[in-house]
């Protein structure tokens, strides 16, 4: 493995580069990998590796966050959730005197919520299953990969006393909303490759059809990464755009038929705010009629705050939203690593696994 790494790096640096290109890798996975690995510093001073959108807790909008924290401190529930969503922050609400209240579902929970982290929807179901006098919700972000075995779950059917708090994006739609805005700020796409094996490979065709952008899909080994950065890269010296499939082993073109025939069958597929953000067509999903019953927005009176619906604001100064959207580094903003580090984040990204600030301060990126 160490030689082919080795062998698709020689190929990157023989290639003579017209001028500093941008390559931006999608998914958060993505970037851990190339940040442990230390990918930057090997290679060429003209290329930049761009942090993407692809983390499902860094643009999980204020509201819905919001309306967890407040249904677990006043409904007579279990919440749970993904372990990474318990520190993200809210934003105190202007002129709401509620200063005092739990800003996160950690906070809530030493309020006396009961909140537990997950780590699977299976779990999700084994706790429903071992309490049924209790109702259980369960707040769900994510993106396709983990929005898959949800809705399998719900297929399958589940005991009356499972609700979901849906929060769950679909990726392609993010990717979409920068190539048609007036400065993309990218010149090749790294297509995250958990999502392409449900989904498709296919799924990113528009970004070359539409676009004339390069664009590779790559597994999560520096072998399949640097095999996906040396495609790109040559397609756009070459000027041949295409979609290349570095990560064969588990992805095919039309992705996982049997899994995208369960989401639609669960799942509609809606308009979706992302934190920081905003609002993007097609870009969210929503429990079908046939399963509303199991929606904790329609089995529970969920607290609604208008102030909260701002377009996903993120806190003063706090800059992950350029991050996510590829338009500077983390250590560019002015909290990084000074007011906010992962014992004390101020916005999403510093906190979960998957957020760019998180992954370049855990592997020693200094301010």
């Amino acid at each position: 493995m160490l030689t082919e790494a080795k062998q698709w790096l020689g190929r990157i640096q023989r290639l003579e580069l017209p001028s500093t290109l941008r390559i931006m890798n999608v998914c958060g996975g993505h970037e851990r990998s190339i940040t442990q690995a230390g990918l930057r510093s090997l290679l060429s001073d003209k290329l930049e590796l761009i942090p993407g959108p692809g983390c499902p807790v860094c643009i999980c909008p204020e509201e819905d966050l919001y309306a967890a924290i407040q249904l677990a401190l006043h409904e007579p529930v279990t919440l749970l959730t993904y372990g990474d969503m318990l520190r993200v922050p809210v934003n105190v609400a202007k002129g709401s005197g509620q200063r005092g209240e739990p800003r996160t579902l950690m906070a809530a929970r030493a309020s006396g919520a009961d909140i537990q982290p997950v780590a699977s929807p299976q779990q999700v179901l084994e706790i429903a299953r071992d309490n049924p006098g209790r109702q259980i919700c369960f707040f769900m972000a994510g993106f396709e990969t983990t929005t898959a075995p949800l809705a399998a779950l719900l297929a399958e059917g589940v005991p009356n006393n499972l609700s979901i708090l849906l929060s769950a994006r679909l990726t392609w739609p993010a990717v979409a909303m920068l190539l048609n805005s007036e400065a993309p700020g990218f010149d090749g796409l790294i297509a995250p490759g958990h999502v392409a094996a449900i989904m498709g490979a296919e799924q990113w065709r528009f970004v070359v059809q539409r676009h004339g952008i390069a664009s590779a899909v790559a597994g999560f080994s520096a072998e399949s990464l640097l095999a996906a950065i040396y495609s790109t890269l040559r397609q756009v010296v070459e000027g041949t755009p295409m979609l290349d499939n570095c990560y064969r082993e588990v992805v095919r073109e039309q992705g996982n038929l049997a899994a995208q025939q369960i989401i639609d069958q669960v799942l509609t597929v809606v308009d979706g705010n992302w934190r920081g953000i905003g609002m993007i067509p097609s870009s969210g999903f929503q429990l079908r009629d046939e399963y509303a019953r199991h929606d904790a927005r329609k089995r529970f009176a969920i607290v609604e705050d208008a102030q909260r619906k701002r377009a996903g604001e993120m806190p003063p100064g706090c800059e992950c939203a350029q991050v996510v959207l590829g338009r500077i580094y983390p250590k560019q903003c002015a909290l990084y690593g000074r007011s906010c580090t992962p014992r004390q984040p101020m916005g999403p990204c510093m906190v979960s696994d998957e957020g760019a600030c998180r992954i370049w301060w855990s592997n020693g990126v200094l301010a």
